[in-house]
């Protein structure tokens, strides 16, 4: 095995490692039971339309759903994947669902999808920050030329 790769995986715990698989599955099977079914469903029927958005979402869900698999192969390489799915929901809860509660305006749509992303509380509790912070962060970058 090569040197560095054992460093890298040296800083992270193997209970942290761990931890992150079980976040990735937790993904997988949650968006397969929730998403697969509707894609299999349209992909079925193509009769059945799907609003632009509605289908742009569930397929987009479902690509993350198939990433995350890899993610529990891999849960270090794979953590770009989950860094996505923290700021989007993150942005999408301070920038829609929380100017909406705040002014009282919460429908049943939106209360299901803030509830949805609200799961999101626990990755920062997961992700490996330190991991993060030397390679995404303090990391050079790689040529340019």
């Amino acid at each position: 095995m090569n040197s560095s790769k054992s460093k890298e995986t040296k800083e992270v715990s193997l209970s942290r490692l761990y931890l992150l698989r079980a976040l990735y599955l937790l993904v997988v099977v949650g968006l397969g039971i929730v998403q697969w079914p509707e894609v299999i469903a349209k992909a079925v029927d193509p009769e059945k339309s799907w609003e632009l958005m509605d289908g742009v979402v569930a397929c987009m869900l479902t690509s993350f759903s198939l990433l995350s698999v890899l993610g529990f192969r891999y849960p270090l390489q794979m953590l770009p994947l989950l860094l996505w799915e923290l700021l989007w929901k993150l942005i999408w809860l301070i920038v829609v669902a929380l100017p909406l509660w705040t002014a009282g305006q919460m429908d049943e749509s939106t209360w299901e999808t803030a509830s949805s992303c609200l799961l999101v509380v626990i990755f920062p509790f997961i992700i490996p920050w330190r991991y993060v912070f030397a390679n995404y962060v303090k990391k050079r970058s790689e040529r340019w030329r």
